[in-house]
C-alpha cells in the first residue's frame, strides 16, 4: 500500500488542555456523561502552526464560534477569551516553536445526566479539549499528485457546522484507503460536493469551479485563501454544481484542506485526470500559499 494517506508525523504531544488545566495527554479523562461521546454534540476546529505560529487562527475561531452558536453551545466568555493564549501555551509547552504542528480544538455541550435527547436544563458545562500534535506535510505528494475515488455523499443537511459527527467521512475515508487513494470526493445527487476532509476545485479552461456555498459543505479557511489568491492571479472562479463526469473533463482537480494544503489529483476512480500531472494552476496556487504561510 502507497503512503498516500497519513501526513502526520511525529510522536504525540504531551500537553493538552482540558477544562482549564494543562495536563499530560494520559492524564486527561473525560466524563462518560458528556454528550460529545454519548450524542456527537460538538464542534471542533483544526488550525495549522508553521514556525510557532497558528496559521489563519483568527479565521479557525470565527468559524468555531458560528459553529457554537448555530448548536446553542454557551462557551463563557472567560474561556473564549483565553483560547489564543491557551494555543501559544500548548505551543510552548510542546516545544513546537520550530517546523509544523497542527493544534486540535474539540468544545462539546458538556456532560448532562440524565441521558436524555434534549438539551440538559439547566444547562451544562461545555467540556473544552485542545491539543497539539507534530506535522509535516507530504511534498512529495503535493508534488506528484494524488488518487482519488468518489464516493456517495451520505452525511446529514448542516455540513457547513464543522460538527464531531464524521461517521461518514471515517467511512469514506477507510474506502479511499482500502482502494489505495489519498481521499475520497463526494457525492450528492450526481453533484460533486466536497472531500471526506477537504474541499474540491476543478480548472476547466483556466476556470476554477467549485460547490457553491450552502449547507452541503463546509466552507474551508484554506478554500477562502484560494478565493483570495485567485483574485489576485486573475485566476476566474465560478462557484456552480460539477456533476461527477464534469471531473474527467476537467483540465485539473485540486483538494484544498488545512493539512492537505493544495493537493493536485492526477487520477480518479482508475481514470487520469488531465495530462496526468499536476497543472499549472495546482503550482501557482501552491507557490501562493507557501508564500502565505511563510514557509519553504
Amino acid at each position: 500500500m502507497s503512503k498516500q494517506h497519513s501526513d502526520v508525523t511525529g510522536e504525540q504531544a504531551s500537553v493538552v488542555y482540558l477544562d482549564g488545566h494543562f495536563k499530560p495527554r494520559e492524564q486527561a479523562c473525560i466524563s462518560i456523561d458528556d454528550r460529545g461521546f454519548l450524542f456527537g454534540d460538538g464542534i471542533y476546529e483544526v488550525i495549522r502552526v508553521v514556525e510557532g505560529r497558528p496559521f489563519l487562527g483568527d479565521a479557525h475561531l470565527e468559524r468555531m464560534d458560528h459553529g457554537l452558536n448555530t448548536l446553542n453551545i454557551r462557551l463563557p466568555d472567560a474561556v473564549r477569551t483565553r483560547i489564543p493564549d491557551i494555543l501559544n501555551e500548548l505551543i510552548r509547552k510542546n516545544r513546537i516553536e520550530t517546523g509544523q504542528a497542527t493544534m486540535y480544538i474539540q468544545i462539546t455541550r458538556g456532560p448532562a445526566q440524565p441521558r436524555k435527547h434534549f438539551h440538559p436544563v439547566p444547562e451544562a458545562t461545555p467540556t473544552v479539549l485542545i491539543s497539539a500534535t507534530a506535522f509535516e506535510p507530504n511534498i512529495k505528494l503535493q508534488k506528484n499528485g494524488a488518487h482519488a475515488i468518489t464516493v456517495p455523499d451520505l452525511r446529514w443537511m448542516r455540513c457547513d457546522l464543522k460538527t464531531i459527527n464524521l461517521l461518514p467521512n471515517t467511512l469514506a475515508a477507510q474506502q479511499a484507503r482500502e482502494q489505495d487513494a489519498f481521499g475520497a470526493i463526494m457525492v450528492r445527487d450526481d453533484v460533486i460536493t466536497e472531500g471526506s476532509n477537504n474541499n474540491v476545485f476543478a480548472v476547466m479552461d483556466g476556470t476554477l469551479f467549485t460547490h457553491p456555498d450552502s449547507p452541503l459543505i463546509l466552507s474551508g479557511i484554506t478554500r477562502n485563501v484560494v478565493f483570495e489568491m485567485a483574485e489576485t492571479s486573475g485566476i476566474p472562479i465560478k462557484k456552480e454544481p460539477l456533476r461527477e463526469a464534469d471531473l474527467f473533463l476537467a483540465d485539473e482537480v485540486i483538494l484544498t484542506g488545512t493539512t492537505t494544503d493544495i493537493q493536485p489529483v492526477i487520477r480518479i476512480n482508475g481514470r487520469e485526470i488531465g495530462d496526468g500531472r499536476p497543472g499549472p494552476v495546482a503550482r501557482l496556487l501552491q507557490k501562493g500559499l507557501r508564500r502565505r504561510m511563510g514557509s519553504s
